[in-house]
């Protein structure tokens, strides 16, 4: 039997094949909006494409209202910093040292019960310092000196007792990996000023990397541009940075004039290609590099009252102050976004307290307060927002370990950090916790305060940051509105 085929196609089959073209369009505008935050449908202009490129790259962008800073240094404590031990002293915690906890012991933290021992007074002495009268332990001596330019957040919680999601909370806002951090959002904000650096440097520890490693400073769903780019920690910090052999001058540049040329055809034929814009980027930058990395990474040009100054030479102070140093001259050229990071866990004082803080300390305190003077005489300080602090607190009874009852355990309800310089009201105690030191009480202040809080000195506004995904705004403050801590701010 013969089939006809000049039977007109049915009104159902008419309706069947465009919800076909429909789904095809809707896809496309769906997924176009996930991965690149606009529309790539055909209708969309030349201009909205040449705007979704330029959205992707390191240029210096305006900030959405007057910055007081420009730049970011953040000396992150990896294992969380005790507060009643270092800034937060706590007298009636101290008369009760040795006894049991007054009240439910399963309000204390992560650990059985069992775990829990006895109430430990503060490890060390403290006093008053600078014309603020700011408490300060005696482990923080150079940093006690610098008093009056710090502010003291005492009254800093977060969400969760364990490291991992802990410190994916502080960097990205988040519990869980996968988000951009503090640094990525601040250069896709704001880009950088020095094009031939990298805007967001991450400078590890000679001892080894960070709990949770590259995902301290991943870019997450935004571009693979606005990542975080770790130096090397010992040897020269970045490798190849001089060419195998010298050529003329006017021969480099005509080669870099025709690998761009050839890189814009590229790109010109793929738009919407983030991985494709951060990669010709990188590359761009890597070669920009040679000709001024090597000058700032170059700790030598320094004079040897400055590295005498961050303790570069000395056993204990070496390694921290030359990154310090580092730092330094880093914002110094335009970097937008530097962290320094220790090794491990240094902070993590399940068992023999006293003398954990007190070798952390002593590794930390004079580079950290040499930064804060050289940042100062450099008339640098004002433009540079300075951030100490971990991922969380200690709390304020002893926990079980091999070595006894000599520790204290993680604590997320109440910590301690510090901010200086970038338009922070200098010689500031704000927050207050109870008597033991264990809960806030008093002007409380989350993670994500303190995250836009930072935003805002930069210039960002936290509900104006954000990058569109899965038809979400995405932010790195999240969707219940934040508060910045205006009374910090001078």
């Amino acid at each position: 039997m013969t089939i006809p085929t000049d039977i007109p196609n049915s009104r159902r089959d008419f309706f069947a094949r465009t919800s076909d073209g429909i789904l095809g369009a809707a896809m496309t505008y769906l997924l176009s909006r996930d991965f690149f935050g606009k529309s790539v449908l055909a209708s969309e202009t030349e201009s909205h494409a040449a705007e979704s490129r330029q959205a992707f790259n390191l240029q210096a962008r305006q900030p959405h209202h007057e910055p007081q800073a420009k730049s970011v240094i953040q000396l992150f404590m990896n294992g969380g910093p005790s507060q009643m031990d270092l800034f937060d002293p706590k007298p009636e915690l101290n008369r009760r040292d040795g006894k049991l906890f007054p009240g439910n012991v399963e309000e204390i933290g992560n650990q059985g019960t069992d775990d829990i021992g006895v109430m430990m007074g503060g490890r060390y002495q403290f006093d008053r310092h600078g014309e603020s009268g700011m408490w300060m332990a005696d482990v923080l001596p150079h940093t006690a000196a610098m008093a009056d330019d710090l502010c003291l957040i005492n009254s800093l919680w977060t969400d969760h007792p364990n490291h991992d999601n802990a410190l994916y909370k502080i960097h990205s806002g988040r519990l869980f990996m996968g988000y951009p951090t503090l640094g990525s959002w601040t250069v896709y904000g704001l880009g950088t000023e020095n094009q031939n650096l990298p805007a967001y440097v991450v400078l590890q520890d000679p001892l080894g990397p960070p709990k949770n490693g590259t995902r301290n400073w991943t870019a997450g769903f935004l571009p693979p541009l606005y990542q975080g780019t770790p130096l090397r920690p010992t040897g020269s910090p970045i490798l190849n940075l001089k060419p195998k052999y010298e050529q003329p001058s006017a021969v480099t540049e005509s080669a870099a004039r025709l690998l761009s040329t050839l890189d814009e055809l590229h790109r010109q034929k793929r738009p919407h290609a983030p991985e494709l814009e951060s990669r010709i980027e990188s590359y761009g930058l890597a070669a920009r590099m040679q000709l001024s990395a090597t000058e700032a990474l170059d700790l030598n040009r320094e004079s040897k009252a400055t590295h005498s100054l961050y303790g570069i030479g000395e056993r204990w102070t070496d390694s921290y102050g030359r990154r310090c140093l580092l730092a330094r001259r880093l914002v110094e050229r335009g970097v937008r976004f530097v962290q320094i990071f220790m090794e491990e866990q240094p902070w993590d004082s399940h068992a023999d307290l006293a003398d954990n803080h007190r070798g952390a300390c002593l590794r930390t305190d004079k580079p950290v307060a040499a930064l804060l003077r050289d940042l100062k005489e450099r008339g640098l300080l004002d433009s540079t927002l300075v951030v100490w602090g971990g991922e969380f607190g200690r709390t304020p009874t002893t926990q079980k370990s091999a070595n006894g009852y000599s520790g204290r355990d993680h604590n997320m309800q109440a910590f301690t950090s510090w901010m200086a310089g970038g338009g922070i009201k200098g010689g500031t105690t704000y927050g207050q916790t109870d008597e033991f030191g264990h809960k806030v009480v008093e002007n409380p202040v989350s993670v994500h305060d303190f995250h836009a809080t930072i935003l805002h000195q930069l210039g960002l506004h936290h509900e104006k940051l954000y990058f569109e995904r899965s038809g979400l705004e995405e932010r790195l403050t999240g969707v219940t509105p934040p508060r910045v801590v205006s009374e910090i701010l001078s």
